[in-house]
């Protein structure tokens, strides 16, 4: 996980914290799934949600590798997109 991921999730409530490492772990099992939508402004960025928070990813299915390249508060996340 990167390092600005990493610092955005530790100044985080330890049960949103938590609750959003569990959602990191299924998007390690399954990167799409239910609820999962594409980010109009980027085609190769997915977010999901998880509570007040949302997570945006990429996807790189040819190494079946998951990129978090933001986590934050719903009204806040896609600003620096």
């Amino acid at each position: 996980m990167a390092r600005p991921v990493r610092r955005t999730l530790d100044r985080l409530p330890r049960r949103d914290s938590e609750a959003i490492m569990d959602r990191l772990d299924d998007l390690a099992k399954n990167p799409k799934p239910r609820g999962v939508e594409k980010i109009r402004s980027r085609s190769d960025l997915w977010r999901i949600r998880q509570g007040d928070y949302r997570i945006v990813y990429s996807i790189d299915d040819e190494q079946k590798v998951i990129n978090v390249w933001s986590i934050g508060h719903r009204r806040d996340v896609y600003r620096s997109l």
